[in-house]
């Protein structure tokens, strides 16, 4: 008798813990999102970096809005080849040159990357070259965090002093608050995590 009582008390446990996530999901769901993001706010700084993997152009808008307002001179713009034989760079460029800013404000970084790693490697390498000293990491909300904490990490482990801030621009689809009630924010998070994880445990 024993066993089949013990039994069911897990299966009653079980429920009420699936209950319990069901009835208090407004709390943990929206966390799930918001500890994506790290907005650190706009500072006067030597330039930004503005991150790929944005085809919707709202980094490299939030770059010119930052270079408008004088928080940096110019806006570092990188670009993974890739899209039909184009550098993203030189296709968000061209973009915000069409919404009337001046190409001058934008400097391109062609490159070969693959994951937020690779690119910070060449970003921190080009930084180093220009004798930057403090810099604006410019990416969509549900990436900046993570994105913050990989450059970070590069430059205490080449013993670099650089400072950076975090300022996230908004994204086509993923909202902190809301990001279960849309597919595509789904697979935003889901990924992101998935991604988030396998730095934290150097995979």
């Amino acid at each position: 008798m024993g066993r089949p009582a013990l039994s069911l008390r897990f299966i009653l446990l079980a429920l009420f813990l699936i209950l319990a996530a069901v009835l208090m999901r407004g709390f943990w769901l929206p966390w799930i999102g918001e500890a994506l993001v790290l907005d650190e706010g706009a500072a006067k700084a030597d330039i930004a970096v503005v991150l790929a993997g944005d085809a919707y152009g709202h980094r490299i808008e939030k770059a010119a809005e930052l270079v408008r307002a004088g928080y940096v001179p110019a806006a570092l713009i990188d670009g993974p080849g890739g899209s039909y034989g184009n550098y993203e760079c030189d296709l968000a460029i061209a973009f915000i040159a069409r919404e009337g800013y001046p190409r001058e404000w934008f400097i391109p970084l062609p490159m070969t990357a693959h994951s937020t790693e690779e690119e910070a490697a060449v970003s921190v390498g080009e930084l180093e070259r220009r004798h930057v000293r403090s810099f604006l990491l410019v990416t969509s909300t549900y990436h900046s965090a993570r994105a913050a904490r990989i450059f970070r990490s590069l430059l205490r482990q080449r013993g670099d002093n650089t400072t950076l801030r975090s300022v996230a621009t908004q994204d086509e689809f993923f909202r902190p608050h809301t990001w279960w009630r849309d597919r595509e924010a789904r697979k935003i998070v889901f990924l992101e995590w998935a991604k988030t994880i396998a730095h934290i445990f150097g995979v």
